[in-house]
């Protein structure tokens, strides 16, 4: 089988891990052996990088650091783990990517699109997603639906406004490369959703046979 890189992405409380979670069992129903991973983290460094990002106690963390510890663990995420198992012929599954650093750092921080790319095509290599799945939300809902679940994270803890404009962020993102990032409406029922992700899923993996 040839291997396929898809993430999910959209604002917290989306519902990311549960469509993932969803995908897997349909495409290892289809034959694939399915790897799941989280940005920031999936490897040992990653995960120790992800522990100062979002650690609540350094709220005095720079945009411009944020933005390259969020490289940092991707780099090491794409050399050990995804890039390997793509060329296993895996289907990997990634809840995040480089386009929430171009949201999050370069929209909502206001550090500019073109500098995230610029400071990331090092991490990245050759391993953008085939297909990205935008798990579209209002901000508050998903805000409202993260203080129900755990405690806040240091980006979580972020204001309303800040959640805001990654939101509109991720709107604008997805005009900008329809071809592959699809939106999907987050309030619809997951089996709507998983039902809609599958479809592009199978439908891209069958124009390559």
């Amino acid at each position: 089988m040839t291997g396929i890189f898809i993430t999910m992405e959209g604002p917290d409380g989306a519902g990311k891990t549960t469509q993932m979670e969803m995908l897997k069992a349909e495409l290892e129903k289809a034959g694939y052996e399915v790897l799941l991973t989280r940005e920031p983290g999936g490897t040992a460094i990653s995960e120790a990088v992800r522990g100062i990002l979002l650690d609540p106690a350094y709220k005095e963390m720079k945009p411009e650091t944020e933005l390259l510890l969020y490289a940092a663990a991707r780099a090491q995420l794409v050399q050990q783990v995804i890039g390997p198992a793509v060329e296993a012929g895996k289907a990997v599954i990634s809840d995040r990517f480089v386009d929430s650093s171009v949201v999050y750092q370069g929209i909502a921080r206001g550090l500019g699109v073109e500098t995230v790319y610029a400071v990331n095509r090092p991490a990245i290599g050759k391993y953008m997603p085939d297909v990205t799945f935008h798990l579209d939300l209002p901000a508050k809902v998903g805000i409202g639906r993260k203080k129900e679940q755990a405690e806040l994270d240091r980006m979580e803890q972020e204001s309303l406004e800040f959640h805001e404009k990654v939101a509109e962020g991720y709107r604008e993102l997805s005009k900008r490369d329809p071809e592959r990032i699809h939106t999907v409406d987050a309030t619809l029922p997951k089996e709507t959703i998983c039902a809609m992700i599958r479809a592009e899923v199978f439908s891209l993996l069958d124009a390559r046979t």
